[in-house]
């Protein structure tokens, strides 16, 4: 595997010369792109698969995650190109403080270094606020996306419970900024209580990674993937997108209640994959159940 270049929703309420003829390009080939000089580049890793059959497979994490959070499904996605994104204000991308946090934004930054790679299909998947992003990579570049996955991901604002105390109060104005600021590894545990429904022994990287964020970053996304919920609920969006989807989420989600998943049944091309027992975060609390998931949905999804 190489490296180039926590999940949690914060306390709310509910709610990318010469003469002669000019070519036509392609039908539905992308336009070139050049990013401009001050555009972020954002890191990933990769784990590469010579070969491989299938479109690769992009993962996003969610809101103060990071590539780690991929960690336990790698084994299950051998054969697979797998590229991990860090979001922008997350892992070991930059950290702006004057930057846009949006969803359409984030999008568009991935969508810049696949180009820059050279891929011309994926299958995109992402964790909680990353399938917000995967759904707006897909409705900015249509041409780029073969086929959509997301985990965890609510289907509207109506349907979200709230979060643990301590991330509430990061959310809460002047006691928040002072929090982030006193913030210790106890803390930042406590806020991904409820990341997690079974015993799971939380790495030190996932604490370090948010330890690293800025609280520009933290609340910026936070408010961005909120607001995009609450634009349009994603049923609606993927029904209009008319890719391939494939729904996971856990049986026993504290931040979502798992029949909210009933939402995303009625989307045309729809596969809804319900984990009994599995909190917020499927890829630690069953990964192989959920590697096996992505491994076969990307195959299905990414193959000529």
């Amino acid at each position: 595997m190489t490296s180039t270049d926590a999940p949690k929703r914060l306390g709310r309420r509910r709610s990318g010369a010469g003469g002669g003829k000019p070519r036509t390009p392609a039908p539905h080939a992308p336009a070139p792109r050049t990013p401009a000089a001050h555009t972020p580049v954002l890191h990933f890793a990769e784990s590469p698969a010579p070969r491989s059959a299938a479109a690769p497979l992009v993962l996003i994490h969610g809101l103060a995650g990071s590539v780690a959070w991929w960690d336990p499904v790698l084994p299950a996605l051998t054969g697979l190109r797998v590229l991990r994104f860090d979001l922008l204000g997350h892992g070991a991308s930059p950290k702006p403080g004057a930057a846009d946090y949006g969803m359409a934004e984030e999008a568009r930054l991935i969508a810049a270094r696949l180009d820059a790679l050279g891929i011309r299909r994926a299958t995109v998947v992402g964790h909680s606020t990353g399938g917000c992003v995967a759904i707006a990579l897909a409705e900015a570049r249509p041409d780029l996306v073969a086929g959509l996955g997301v985990i965890d991901t609510g289907p509207s604002m109506d349907a979200f419970l709230g979060n643990a105390l301590p991330a509430r109060l990061l959310a809460t104005p002047g006691v928040g900024n002072l929090l982030w600021a006193l913030r210790t590894d106890g803390m930042i545990r406590g806020t991904l209580a409820s990341a997690f429904t079974r015993e799971v022994a939380i790495p030190g990287r996932l604490v370090a990674d948010v330890r690293a964020m800025t609280y520009q970053g933290l609340t910026k996304t936070d408010r961005a993937s909120t607001a995009y919920l609450v634009e349009r609920p994603l049923p609606a969006r993927l029904t209009a997108l008319g890719l391939p989807t494939l729904v996971l989420f856990g049986g026993a989600d504290k931040r979502w209640p798992p029949s909210c998943v009933d939402a995303y049944r009625p989307v045309p091309g729809c596969r809804v994959e319900v984990l009994p027992g599995v909190g917020h975060t499927p890829m630690y609390e069953d990964p192989a159940t959920t590697g096996l998931l992505l491994h076969d949905f990307a195959f299905a999804a990414g193959s000529d």
